[in-house]
């Protein structure tokens, strides 16, 4: 055969931002061979006749490190077209780490992305301590996708300066050479580059802050120069931009001085619903001075889901809820249906002035009802508040009526990043920007409050076809998750189908792509549960030639493997 596969008579949406056309793909070895009218045949052929071809999506802010260690399939997000992630974000991961250390960087791990400490104690082997042993530990791994980390920041202050560096100590000179030469060595190893975070929202399970959070900027410097050295690796950084512009300046300057690309969280927040276009327009003055800094853009709400098997949910810190909290998701739906039960819940609700309640369990205007499909744009007349006006009950009552939907699994939604006006208009300007690129889906982390690992298919659903509002081109929203996010991490052989790249590549019914709500299942080590979120529409998905997955399913292939940098 001339070929091992060709797609034939798909439209093709390249990843370059043109116009979609009419074509073949074909792949030979793992590579794009040719575009266009391909001639000869291939001793595979795929019918591409009314779907769409792009290349695979490349989701650059993730969190499968521990979950690569013991499992194969990084879902769920090769279940939304992604062929390639980047874990080991938001400065937090395994390595390198001292056996010492190992339950303080689970702790933290559980406090920031809601990996519980049991699933993590069963499943990390801890065959590493440095970095780059943590790389080899996973080189010789197959995976459904690619695989690329980067050095976390409060494991490498952790590993340097043990209990100073959990307290958040100033580092010391010697600390920050030290820091940087692991640092080197890491990226000269395979690291994808390093990242920190620095925001309070990051935690650990016992409440302590992240180790990271006030780092000073000669430590931060310092690691970044090593990067510059190594000529290699991104910074990512997490930050609550308290005072924006003081903060966008040390970026910027640490992204001068070292040469490297950087990329920080965006985000509209509540507390400062207008913050996020100070950023951009910051952004455009360093970009236009030549510099290559970008913004990660959540393509959605930042929510967090309240259900009877998930971490929290309306009255989970209700007196009368303590009894059930150990009790089966049926036995709780079971209580909630008792009128008198939720009479109680209203007559004796959680002590006031509690930080958790106030922000989010009893925000009932900012509720909502997950459906499936899910509508993550929902409009203010459905949200939980408005149905006790309607019907003269108690908010608790709507609340308990919700969750006890759908025998027991029903979800509540409740955006609290992105959403402050009520609509997606602020995502929208953000995605729009010609710096800013999708990310902060979390994938593999937030496992029972989160599930945005299907980021990229609401890109292609809400943002290029079902929005009531403004949308945006397809043929951008392919680029901006695939070329542009691989180019963010200095991946230059994917992100486009082009000839010589390689044969990372979507099928996609676009007028069928759905998403599902998400499910819980219980498949992680010690019996752990998760949630997982489907979509139909991927046809097939294809990485480095081999078809891993067909409309949703699956083959078995597992041709993805550890990215060194």
């Amino acid at each position: 055969m001339d070929h091992d596969l060709v797609i034939r008579g798909g439209t093709i949406i390249d990843g370059s931002g043109g116009a979609p056309f009419q074509g073949d793909v074909a792949v030979k070895a793992g590579r794009i061979t040719a575009v266009g009218q391909v001639a000869g045949r291939g001793a595979e052929e795929l019918d591409a006749g009314g779907l769409a071809v792009t290349p695979g999506f490349v989701d650059i802010h993730t969190h499968y490190d521990g979950q690569a260690t013991w499992e194969h399939r990084l879902q769920p997000s090769t279940l939304h077209g992604v062929t390639t992630v980047i874990s080991g974000n938001c400065g937090v991961g395994f390595a390198p780490c001292r056996p010492q250390d190992q339950d303080r960087l689970i702790r933290l791990m559980e406090g920031v992305e809601d990996l519980p400490f049991p699933v993590l104690k069963a499943g990390l082997p801890w065959n590493w301590q440095s970095f780059p042993d943590y790389l080899d530990s996973l080189s010789g791994r197959a995976f459904d996708a690619d695989i690329g980390l980067m050095l976390p920041h409060a494991a490498l202050r952790v590993f340097v300066m043990g209990e100073r560096g959990a307290n958040s100590e100033p580092a010391t000179a010697e600390d920050i050479a030290a820091m940087a030469a692991i640092a080197e060595a890491a990226v000269r190893a395979g690291a994808m580059g390093f990242s920190t975070s620095r925001t309070l929202n990051h935690r650990t399970s016992d409440g302590q802050p992240t180790p990271t959070l006030t780092a000073a900027e000669d430590e931060l410097a310092g690691i970044a120069a090593a990067l510059g050295r190594a000529g290699a690796g991104v910074l990512q950084f997490v930050s609550d931009f308290g005072d924006p512009v003081a903060e966008f300046a040390m970026l910027r300057r640490l992204c001068e001085t070292s040469g490297r690309p950087l990329s920080f969280s965006l985000a509209q927040s509540p507390r400062a619903p207008d913050g996020w276009r100070v950023l951009l327009d910051l952004l455009s003055e360093a970009t236009a001075a030549g510099l290559p800094m970008k913004a990660q853009v959540g393509a959605r709400p930042v929510v967090v889901l309240l259900g009877l098997d998930l971490t929290l949910n309306p009255f989970s810190l209700h007196p009368d809820w303590q009894p059930l909290k150990g009790a089966s998701p049926a036995d709780q739906a079971r209580a909630l249906a008792d009128p008198a039960f939720v009479a109680r819940l209203v007559a004796n609700p959680p002590e006031p002035g509690n930080a958790l309640g106030t922000a989010l369990l009893h925000r009932w205007g900012d509720m909502y009802r997950l459906g499936d499909p899910p509508c993550y744009e929902p409009l203010p007349e459905t949200s939980l508040a408005a149905e006790p006006m309607r019907r003269g009950v108690a908010y608790e009552q709507v609340a308990a009526e919700w969750l006890c939907g759908d025998g027991g699994n029903g979800m509540i939604y409740v955006p609290f990043l992105n959403f402050a006006d009520g609509d997606l208009d602020a995502v929208h300007a953000m995605l729009s920007h010609p710096d800013a690129i999708p990310g902060l889906s979390d994938g593999g982390a937030h496992v029972g409050m989160i599930c945005d690992g299907s980021f990229p298919t609401t890109l292609m659903t809400h943002w290029a076809r079902d929005r009531m509002g403004a949308k945006l081109p397809l043929e951008r929203l392919v680029k901006a998750q695939a070329h542009d996010t691989a180019r963010a991490v200095g991946l230059h052989d994917r992100g486009l189908l082009a000839p010589g790249l390689r044969a990372d590549i979507n099928l996609i019914d676009t007028a069928a792509l759905r998403l599902h709500a998400p499910q819980v299942v219980h498949d992680l080590p010690a019996g752990g549960r998760r949630q997982m979120q489907r979509a139909s529409g991927y046809v097939a998905t294809l990485v480095a030639g081999q078809v891993s997955y067909r409309d949703g399913v699956a083959t078995g292939a597992l041709p993805g493997r550890l990215l060194r940098s």
